[in-house]
Order: C-alpha cells, then sequence, then structure tokens
C-alpha cells in the first residue's frame, strides 16, 4: 500500500483482523483455480493470499509496508511475498490475477495502480478488487475533521489519506485502460469494531494516523477521545463502535 500511515502489524492482527475476515467474501469473486499464479495486490499481513492459496493457485504477495511483509512472511512462510509499491510494481512474470482487498484506497494515483495492474496480467486475466467506496466512514472523517479544525486549525483534508471512488468513477478508470467491468456492486458495510469503548482509539491508532501527525501519544488519545465524544450519537450502540464502512467491490477482465 502507497502511503504514510504507520502501520503496527500486530495491532493489525490482533484488532482489526475483520478485515481480512470480511475480504473472504471478495476471494469468491475471484475463484482461484489450482496452477493458476495470483498476485495479491496490498497484501497486508497475508491472511487472504494464505486463503487463495488453498485453491492451488501459486500467490505471490505485495505491501509498502516493511512490517506487514514481515508479519506475513513470519505466518506464512511457504507463500513468497515482497515489499513493493502498488501504484509502480512491476512483475518479472505476468499473472492471471490480480487481487486486492482493503488496499487501493490507500493509493491515491488510481490510474498509475490499474496500468501497473495492466502490465501484470495475462491476456484475459482479471482483477478482482474492492477498496472504501464513495462516503466510506463518512461520520468518522467528519468527526476528525471538526476536531482538528476546533481544536488546532488544522484543515484535515489535507492530510486524508484515501480514496474512495464512486462506483461509476473506478469503472470509468478501468474502462479507459482496457479492461472490461464484469460486475461491480457498491454496498453499506457497518462493522463492529472490537474492545468496546476503546475500539474506536484502536481503529484511529491503526488507520488513521496520518491525519495526527506532529501529534504526542498523550496528544492522540486526548483527540481521539474528543473525536469520539463527537460522532458517539451516530456510531456507538450497546457498547460497540460500529464504524459506517461503504464498499466498492468489482471484478473487471483485461481484453
Amino acid at each position: 500500500m502507497s502511503n504514510s500511515n504507520e502501520w503496527d502489524a500486530e495491532l493489525y492482527d490482533q484488532k482489526q483482523h475483520f478485515v481480512s475476515k470480511f475480504g473472504e467474501d471478495v476471494v469468491e469473486w475471484l475463484q482461484p483455480n489450482k496452477g493458476e499464479t495470483i498476485l495479491d495486490l496490498g497484501c497486508g499481513t497475508g491472511d487472504l493470499a494464505h486463503e487463495i492459496s488453498k485453491s492451488g493457485a501459486s500467490v505471490l504477495g505485495i505491501d509498502s509496508s516493511v512490517a506487514m511483509i514481515e508479519k506475513a512472511q513470519d505466518k506464512y512462510p511457504h507463500l513468497q511475498f515482497k515489499v513493493d509499491d502498488g501504484e509502480t510494481f512491476r512483475l518479472e512474470e505476468k499473472v492471471d490475477a490480480v487481487f486486492s482487498n482493503s488496499a487501493l484506497h490507500w493509493m491515491k494515483r488510481a490510474s498509475n495502480v490499474i496500468q501497473s495492474t495492466k502490465h501484470a496480467l495475462q491476456p484475459g486475466g482479471r482483477f478482482v478488487v474492492e477498496l472504501g467506496g464513495k462516503g466510506n466512514i463518512g461520520t468518522i472523517v467528519q468527526g476528525v475533521t471538526e476536531i482538528l479544525v476546533q481544536e488546532h486549525d488544522i484543515d484535515a483534508s489535507l492530510r486524508n489519506p484515501w480514496y474512495f471512488p464512486s462506483l461509476a468513477e473506478y469503472s470509468m478508470l478501468l474502462e479507459e485502460h482496457g479492461f472490461t467491468v464484469v460486475k461491480a456492486h457498491l454496498f453499506e458495510r457497518p462493522t463492529p469494531l472490537l474492545n468496546g469503548d476503546e475500539g474506536l482509539n484502536d481503529w484511529l491508532e491503526s488507520f488513521a494516523t496520518q491525519f495526527f501527525v506532529g501529534f504526542s501519544q498523550e496528544e492522540k488519545d486526548e483527540l481521539y477521545e474528543k473525536v469520539k465524544e463527537t460522532i458517539r450519537p451516530e456510531l456507538y450502540q450497546d457498547g460497540v463502535w460500529v464504524a459506517d464502512y461503504k464498499r466498492l467491490r468489482m471484478l473487471a477482465k483485461i481484453d
């Protein structure tokens, strides 16, 4: 994943494993077959690369985070992982499919990602992806935005690390690069977070550190609490934070 978020692989595995769990549905869209070669783009700590490999496919996982790749290789030593940039990567040999779950919204230069994917695929190869869609975590982003401007006069939009496209926008990008969109789905997926009232703190610490660059941990913790109080009426339900996820899932093939 090409971004400056500070990834804590242990925290990610312990508190954010819903990312891989929900991603198993995306693997069903991929339908990997024995003998295929598949790239997991933005593989994180490797759980879905491992899931794909159960089909008998040969899987390579790439991620821009050294910590994530080290954790993935430690967990799944029988698989191949390497550090690479999702926007600019080039493979030595072409693959049958490129798969990506919950990673492409970290890569703001979407055309570069799609161009790199096109270079990686065999003729007729498929691209199966799920990423945050338009409006994803809108309430959380609004809460962070309000608190940063109130407390420190910081424009959060200048620190936003994410790209959440609409279905039409991403379809157009794919088609411009020679892909045919086979099916696509934009849907709401409210996502319960672990660890009770601390669940949103864990989420912010895992995924939103770019908004809080320059603050000490103590300062960040104080800001997290203020964000929580701002959005609690919308997202805190029966002792659980429920993140307002909207996901864009697509299957495209290269002509």
